[in-house]
């Protein structure tokens, strides 16, 4: 798949171009590998999965400010002809997706907001070993223990360190860095988009009271809770979360052009 606006993006496209376009963003060191396939090739819908900058095949440093990726975003959305799309971010993607919605809300048609919250505070342990490339494996072993539910799959969660691992350590400790600074607990009530918010009933990092927040104060929020499952719970219960969103997404109203 191409890369523009210095963005890769992944496109999987069953239907034509009057279909729904959905924009997956990914969460702190992450790629588009982060969506379980189920996700990625979502049947009724053109689904487009970013490496947002610095990530997974995408050039450039990556950035420190939700702000400044939603601005990344925005400029590919039209770089790739996209005038209105429906945007579903986990974790610091969620955040990304609702900074779209605020500052470009007339190219934004739904939301997902996958274990997000209007704030994202990071421990400050956690801060301190992704600043430094000598303790940056310590960070990553740290959030892997906080992101899954007892009950994952160790396999699984191995892959995540080393796809984790793969991210440069200035690239995730920017993520890091803009997560914590992210706060849209005054502008929330704003959002007026159809929104899916979905947790994961044992998330540690996103608490399942963070999304119930959101889907209470946004008019058209709407909450499902996933059982058994951590932060990562698109790729812990992937059949799961991919039909909660397909009902969701069935329900948006879009025309091309």
């Amino acid at each position: 798949m191409p890369v523009v606006s210095e963005l890769y993006y992944h496109l999987y496209q069953r239907s034509g171009f009057e279909s729904l376009p959905i924009v997956l963003l990914h969460g702190a060191g992450g790629t588009h590998l982060s969506w379980p396939p189920e996700v990625r090739r979502l049947a009724g819908v053109r689904v487009f999965a970013l490496d947002l900058p610095g990530h997974g095949k995408s050039p450039g440093r990556g950035q420190q400010s939700i702000a400044g990726y939603a601005r990344c975003v925005w400029e590919w959305l039209g770089a790739v002809g996209l005038n209105r799309a429906a945007f579903i971010g986990h974790s610091m993607g969620g955040a990304i997706a609702l900074e779209m919605a605020f500052q470009y809300p007339e190219n934004v048609l739904a939301l997902g907001l996958f274990a997000t919250g209007t704030r994202l505070p990071i421990p400050p342990d956690i801060l301190t070993d992704a600043a430094s490339s000598t303790t940056y494996r310590k960070a990553n072993e740290a959030i892997s223990r906080l992101a899954f539910s007892p009950s994952a799959d160790a396999h699984l969660v191995e892959l995540v360190v080393r796809r984790m691992d793969e991210t440069r350590q200035s690239v995730m400790q920017g993520d890091l860095l803009a997560c914590n600074d992210f706060d849209a607990t005054g502008r929330i009530n704003r959002i007026r988009q159809p929104t899916l918010v979905l947790c994961g009933s044992d998330d540690r990092m996103t608490p399942l009271r963070y999304c119930q927040f959101l889907a209470d104060t946004i008019p058209s929020g709407r909450l499902v809770v996933v059982p058994q499952a951590g932060h990562m719970v698109m790729l812990e219960r992937p059949q799961v979360v991919a039909d909660a969103l397909g009902v969701f997404l069935s329900g948006i109203s879009y025309y091309a052009g």
